[in-house]
């Protein structure tokens, strides 16, 4: 089978599409043909070499979706979706035609969706749902995406709208504004980094209710203070790179009253998450919700897509098909 090998950390050229043996199966395990799969920024950052638990050569990817091809579990052909639990890190992900899976990490779900439209969902998704549960949205509230262009950016807009949640998404890019309005987007606002603040309070005197901050730790503690007062941050990226805040004072730094949070994605792995992703395949089927797809590659063009993937180019996300 072809599957994209990161042979060691570095830039995009260390990944080489090869031909290797297809995994058989084992206990517990079953194999998939891969349909599809997302690229992910923490793909980026294993390339890179932030991953100190993860040992090269490895093929990367955190999800993938596609059809039972072996399993002791499921029946053959059944169609499955798979996030996180250390794929690609601790073993071989989604980057190939076949990949071999714990079988509590796979989803059997029900769809009509094509490919690619079902291979843009999994990761995104369910990291916006996990996002805006821990926020606490409801109807008529307000939420402020910060890294609004990401995959999970637009898919919280999308989500939110359909909420009935008023949003603001940030982006330091104009010509990214129309993309942002068309994905949800009731307020764009261009983050310059000195006059944010203003921007957002010409929009709402009080600051917004809720924000869902996907740029990370730099703009941790500038959220904390431009949420309205006993709102809610939940942290769900790291679009800066930075993991974390360099001296952070939680009395100095959080407001009274004001709430700080995180989501994590493996808390929606397997079957916890299993539910939630069908809901959500069934609404971007019926409508409701936007799979926000920005660019389509194939298997054999994966350093093209981490080249892309790095500059930043993409609004929404960014798959991949063997």
């Amino acid at each position: 089978m072809r599957a994209a090998v990161c042979l060691r950390a570095g830039d995009p050229e260390v990944i080489e599409v090869r031909h290797i043996p297809r995994p058989a199966i084992k206990d517990g395990w079953s194999v998939i043909e891969v349909k599809g799969f997302g690229l992910n920024r923490s793909e980026l950052m294993t390339r890179q070499g932030h991953s100190p638990n993860v040992v090269f050569p490895r093929v990367l990817g955190i999800e993938c979706v596609g059809v039972i091809a072996e399993s002791a579990t499921l029946p053959v052909g059944a169609k499955v979706a798979a996030i996180m639990g250390e794929m690609g890190r601790e073993f071989d992900g989604g980057y190939a035609e076949y990949a071999l899976l714990p079988d509590s990490l796979l989803m059997p779900v029900r769809t009509d969706l094509d490919w690619e439209t079902f291979a843009a969902l999994p990761e995104t998704y369910l990291t916006t749902q996990g996002s805006l549960d821990v926020l606490g949205i409801a109807a008529g509230g307000r939420l402020l995406v910060r890294g609004g262009t990401s995959s999970v950016g637009m898919a919280a807009l999308s989500m939110a709208k359909g909420h009935g949640v008023e949003t603001a998404a940030t982006t330091r890019r104009e010509d990214k504004s129309k993309a942002l309005r068309a994905g949800g987007a009731d307020h764009v606002v261009l983050d310059h980094g000195d006059d944010l603040a203003e921007q957002v309070r010409g929009i709402w005197p009080d600051g917004p209710d809720y924000i869902l901050d996907l740029v990370g730790a730099p703009t941790t503690v500038d959220s904390l203070h431009l949420v309205r007062a006993g709102g809610t941050v939940c942290v769900s990226g790291m679009l800066s790179g930075s993991w974390a805040i360099p001296s952070f004072e939680p009395v100095a730094m959080i407001p009274s009253g004001t709430k700080l949070t995180a989501y994590h994605s493996d808390d929606f792995k397997g079957a916890a998450g299993a539910s939630a992703l069908q809901r959500i395949l069934d609404e971007v089927a019926a409508g409701t919700y936007q799979p926000n797809i920005d660019r389509v590659f194939r298997l054999d063009d994966i350093v093209e897509a981490h080249r892309y993937m790095e500059a930043n180019q993409a609004t929404g996300k960014v798959i991949a098909v063997p």
